[in-house]
């Protein structure tokens, strides 16, 4: 069965236009979720809208939506009012600027979608605007209205359709200097940052999401197999934290057992002559088995 839209429309650039389909890139469906019961009878819990003041609920029909102005006044919005709120948006995705993709800090990102043409009238006109952004390299700006917001939303070619990313309002971003304003000014010495350096060197890998595991979702199917099955579920034990005596031990421990690791590694491996091929076999070879080091070592 077909995803089912989450927002229809048009992408429209300068006087070019064409119907399109926007649909959730990520979803969290597929992660372990509860219901809240009553412990004693086993039943669902419900909750219910009910009159702060008289306690009676209230059907849905009646419930409005209400800004306030003063302790317990409010302003009542009907939803026809809210519909009057009069902006192209609403239906319209219209490409007002394009930007280098670099200079989107990655704090203004927040949720995206997938973007194809919505039937087969637009199919040319969207595959124009889709080239004209992928051959620039840029980021197209524009507008949409969903979840009764109105979103900036960033557009970019991707395979044959392309990726909307909705942007906060520098409103929605916290000042960085309110948290880091704290943090001293430390003098780092050469060879502590020489020694950190060297084990990120160790560890350097590529990005590789398919090998990414969730082992608490892992960790609660087994344990609600466990739970059917009638097992007894104990909380285990914690392990107690490794006692570091000062930072550059640490760090000095730490190269030794990457560097033990790397000459095993070494040994290991086939000899060969070839300048051009040895490093990248190590490349692709040290950080894996390095990393696995690690965690056995902690």
């Amino acid at each position: 069965m077909a995803p089912r839209a989450y927002w229809k429309g048009y992408l429209k650039l300068s006087l070019v236009s064409c119907p399109i389909a926007l649909f959730p890139a990520s979803s969290e469906r597929e992660k372990i979720s509860f219901h809240q019961i009553n412990k004693e009878t086993g039943n669902r819990i419900r909750y219910r809208k009910v009159d702060a003041e008289t306690g009676d609920e209230v059907d849905s029909a009646d419930i409005v939506k209400g800004y306030e102005v003063a302790k317990g006044e409010y302003i009542e919005l009907e939803p026809d009012e809210l519909e009057a709120v009069a902006i192209e948006s609403k239906r319209i995705i219209d490409i007002e600027e394009f930007v280098p993709r670099q200079e989107i800090d990655e704090l203004y990102m927040r949720d995206p979608y997938y973007i194809v043409p919505d039937g087969e009238v637009g199919q040319q006109a969207f595959a124009v605007i889709r080239e004209a952004i992928r051959k620039e390299g840029m980021v197209a700006l524009g507008k949409v209205v969903f979840t009764s917001r109105e979103h900036i939303i960033a557009l970019e070619a991707r395979g044959k359709g392309m990726l909307g990313v909705t942007l906060r309002y520098p409103y929605e971003v916290r000042n960085e200097e309110e948290y880091f304003d704290t943090i001293e000014n430390e003098k780092i010495p050469k060879d502590m940052i020489d020694l950190a350096v060297h084990i990120v060197e160790t560890k350097t890998g590529h990005f590789k999401p398919q090998q990414f595991k969730d082992q608490y979702e892992d960790a609660l199917k087994d344990l609600l197999r466990r739970k059917q099955k009638g097992e007894k579920i104990e909380r285990p034990k914690e392990r107690a934290p490794s006692n570091v005596i000062n930072l550059m031990d640490a760090l000095r421990q730490s190269v030794k057992a990457d560097s033990g690791g790397a000459r095993r590694t070494s040994s290991r491996s086939a000899p060969s002559r070839s300048t051009s091929s040895r490093p990248n076999a190590r490349t692709a070879r040290k950080p894996a088995r390095a990393h696995a080091r690690h965690k056995k070592a902690g």
